[in-house]
């Protein structure tokens, strides 16, 4: 929060790189360097865009998941932030397809997260520290799964505040 004034003048991708530079340097454990590197592939996707359209955010998701694959070495059905993003990125995809607006998209990348949240629940994790609990993490949902699914939600409801 401390950071924005700083990047109120700035592109989108500007944003982006700051927000993900802050999260590496700041945040422990795996999920700084995870978000920081899908906000700052997010950042190169939109490189000099002073607004988004819907294929923005579509590039947006796509450069994000590819981040996070590429920092993580993961893929989904392992219990990971990668099992709420993914579905979340078809069901936007899907809804722009069928000409539903930006908002009602990620409306249904949302609902889309959420679903993936709850698989979580089902699966044994094999990334990261929930992978050492092995059969005992069926029954928990991934935290990585439902912080990034409230991204997708704070993004829906920026949407709607902006009347997307």
């Amino acid at each position: 929060m401390k950071k924005l004034p700083t990047v109120t003048d700035k592109p989108i991708d500007g944003i982006l790189k700051s927000v993900g530079m802050t999260l590496v340097s700041t945040v422990g454990g795996a999920s700084g360097p995870l978000y920081g590197t899908a906000f700052m592939r997010s950042g190169m996707a939109v490189k000099g865009k002073e607004e988004l359209d819907a294929d923005d955010i579509s590039k947006i998701f796509d450069a994000a998941i590819e981040g996070i694959v590429s920092r993580g070495k993961a893929t989904t059905g392992e219990k990971t932030m990668l099992d709420a993003i993914v579905p979340g990125k078809d069901a936007y995809n899907a809804a722009i397809a069928d000409g539903k607006s930006i908002t009602e998209a990620l409306a249904a990348a949302e609902e889309a997260g959420w679903k993936g949240v709850e698989y979580t629940k089902s699966i044994i994790a094999t990334k990261g520290r929930a992978s050492y609990l092995g059969e005992r993490s069926i029954g928990f949902q991934d935290p990585g799964a439902t912080s990034i699914t409230y991204m997708i939600q704070a993004a829906k409801e920026a949407g709607e505040q902006a009347g997307k």
